[in-house]
């Protein structure tokens, strides 16, 4: 085996090695997610960075009931919150009946998996934190197009308790009513 191809294995070796940004600290799912409290319309507030929704403002996210498990619409609008609409559709199913708080979500007819747990809600709040099971993506959700600042304040709080670093998220501007 040549040196250069050794180098190139032990770095890609490293590299799988490396956990994503939270998931040494990351906390486990909350103990239960009422159902019919994920029906409707969430509206983004941040995000960790990801290539899917780059340049993406205005973020939504819809969850309807579809058989077992819940129809999911999220769309956002490139550079501007007037701009073009993109729109990805998924198929939401609990993974975990016990608590609720595990989704496995399927996009493009099946062919993308992913794992999602809902870290905390705050149903008098209006809000949730939504990551994949590995740490790598996060989403602060709202009910509301917009959170208080000081309700926003808290939510970024506790995203930094569950071992995100903060200084990542991102903040789309919201829908403009």
């Amino acid at each position: 085996m040549s040196k250069r191809l050794t180098v190139i294995l032990a770095i890609a070796a490293a590299l799988a090695t490396v956990a994503p940004a939270a998931a040494d600290a990351m906390a486990q799912p909350v103990a239960h997610v009422e159902l019919a409290k994920m029906m409707g319309r969430w509206y983004e507030v941040a995000r960790l960075p990801n290539m899917t929704q780059r340049g993406c403002h205005a973020g939504t996210s819809d969850w309807t009931r579809s058989g077992e498990g819940f129809a999911v619409v999220q769309a956002c609008h490139r550079g501007s919150p007037e701009g073009p609409l993109s729109e990805w559709k998924a198929h939401a199913s609990v993974a975990d009946p016990v608590t609720n708080a595990k989704f496995k979500m399927s996009f493009f007819g099946g062919l993308i998996s992913q794992e999602y747990w809902v870290l905390d809600q705050r149903s008098d709040e209006g809000w949730l934190i939504l990551a994949t099971h590995d740490g790598k993506y996060l989403w602060l959700m709202s009910q509301k197009p917009t959170l208080p600042a000081a309700v926003k304040s808290e939510a970024v709080a506790r995203i930094k308790q569950l071992g995100f670093d903060i200084g990542r998220l991102e903040f789309p501007l919201p829908v403009r009513g």
